[in-house]
């Protein structure tokens, strides 16, 4: 978040960078702290400064750090240069490339890379691949190239890009109608006693926590989200399932698991990176810590997708192998589990 000097701020064109409305239970809020909650990596420091130079506006006038924000406020911030994510750069990136023909691509995507640039990561992304691979990639409302869903940074597995404008409408539809087929792996904390199940509830960014989704009751907040799991198998302190997306929402997983007691294996943004469930033993405090040294991410994988071929009408699936560092993983968790079966 880079200053303009003010007296340039006229003669430049602003581009918004972000652009947050306070809820209408919104207490007074210094709109430093406020944009704090908001954005990623930002720090204080760089907010004051946007600020001092004019680039936070509050419905649209120039406010000072230390403005409070209102309910039904809209905040943004303002800077003379495009969002770096509009400008994309193609990179000659290796794609795990499961499918591919004239209108769609199916990629396995590893753990750490982010789909598209995004505040913090310009470059590197799947996007940024995509396009070195693929010329002319349709693009969507928010300007990303060939996407019509996507998964978390640390999250692995499949997902398909259009390559046609058609194809884009007719796979965003597909996700729109919930036609498509999608399966996860999950290894989340705790021993889960029901065999399968669903979990409902609307998905929200949370109110204390800007970069956290919450689960809140029906109508207050959020969209509605669905969860079908089914249990895989249970190894001791955790539990290895299977998830099916009846919805899409960001974090959906995540968040409600969460929200039933089962935080995701070593999510650290939800708290998986705690030692939920288990002994006091040193012993096992360690083995933990070694769990989490071979899987540093939360336990998620895509692991199988189905949709409806845009051009040929044919119902296609697709499946990826569970990534080493999720074996490995469970692999030390079912060693664990055995060993403690003989000491019972």
């Amino acid at each position: 978040m880079q200053e303009n000097n003010p007296q340039d701020l006229e003669n430049d064109e602003l581009y918004e960078h972000y652009r947050f409305t306070a809820g209408s239970g919104q207490e007074p809020l210094r709109v430093d702290k406020f944009l704090m909650n908001f954005v990623e990596n930002a720090t204080r420091n760089k907010v004051q400064q946007a600020a001092k130079a004019g680039n936070v506006l509050v419905n649209d006038v120039a406010v000072k750090s230390n403005y409070k924000v209102k309910p039904n406020d809209v905040v943004r911030v303002v800077l003379a240069h495009p969002p770096h994510e509009n400008l994309l750069v193609a990179e000659d990136i290796p794609l795990d490339i499961v499918y591919e023909d004239d209108t769609v691509i199916v990629v396995n995507k590893s753990a750490g890379m982010v789909v598209h640039p995004g505040h913090g990561n310009y470059s590197g992304t799947l996007v940024n691949g995509l396009i070195h691979h693929i010329e002319n990639l349709p693009t969507n409302s928010n300007e990303r190239p060939g996407l019509v869903h996507r998964i978390d940074k640390d999250t692995s597995g499949l997902l398909v890009v259009a390559k046609t404008e058609f194809a884009m409408a007719h796979l965003s539809k597909q996700f729109f109608d919930r036609t498509t087929e999608r399966l996860y792996y999950a290894l989340v904390w705790g021993h889960m006693d029901e065999d399968e199940g669903k979990i409902e509830g609307h998905i929200g960014r949370s109110l204390k926590n800007r970069l956290q989704m919450s689960v809140f009751p029906d109508g207050d907040f959020g969209k509605h989200a669905v969860t079908h799991f089914k249990v895989l198998e249970r190894l001791t302190y955790v539990t290895l399932v299977q998830c099916k997306l009846e919805t899409g929402r960001t974090h959906q997983i995540r968040a409600h698991f969460k929200h039933i007691g089962h935080t995701l294996f070593n999510d650290e943004r939800y708290g998986g990176d705690d030692i939920l469930k288990g002994t006091t033993f040193t012993k096992y405090k360690q083995f933990v810590q070694n769990c989490f040294k071979t899987l540093p991410r939360q336990a998620l994988h895509a692991k199988t997708l189905g949709f409806t071929h845009p051009t040929t009408g044919e119902f296609m699936q697709f499946n990826s192998e569970v990534p080493e560092d999720i074996s490995n993983c469970l692999e030390k968790w079912r060693t664990y589990s055995e060993n403690s079966k003989d000491i019972d």
